[in-house]
């Protein structure tokens, strides 16, 4: 299965899945990659300000949508074992994230992996506690 699919068969992900569907980027997650996606499970969604997830997903927001969508993605591989204290990374909509190895946790900026290293035919999946904004 690939990174929607697997996303689709899973169960927490169902908000991250709508999103993925509302910004258009269904056919590009499911294509070849390989992608790295930090997906916030159902519980991060719901932790947003109250309408937060019912504006992006509008048309209108489209462009939004897909820069914070894009921020959780990154092209290429990477496995937790790959993931270093401190280093950076550069999202797929252009801007960079930073890994943390604190307490025998792995935090990408402020969100906690929960699940980690979900693979897939096209990538990997981590699991995050939180949805992480572009600035």
């Amino acid at each position: 299965m690939n990174i929607v699919e697997t996303a689709v068969s899973n169960g927490s992900f169902k908000t991250l899945v709508a999103a993925v569907t509302a910004a258009g980027l269904v056919e590009t997650l499911s294509g070849a990659g390989p992608f790295t996606v930090f997906a916030p499970v159902d519980d991060a969604f719901a932790a947003l300000p109250a309408g937060t997830v019912e504006s992006l997903v509008e048309p209108g927001n489209k462009k939004k949508l897909t820069g914070i969508l894009t921020y959780h993605v990154l092209a290429g591989k990477v496995l937790s074992t790959d993931l270093t204290d401190g280093m950076t990374a550069t999202t797929v909509n252009g801007e960079e994230i930073t890994i943390h190895l604190t307490d025998g946790k792995v935090l990408v900026n402020d969100a906690e992996v929960v699940i980690a290293d979900v693979e897939t035919d096209n990538g990997v999946i981590h699991a995050i506690n939180k949805v992480i904004m572009p600035s």
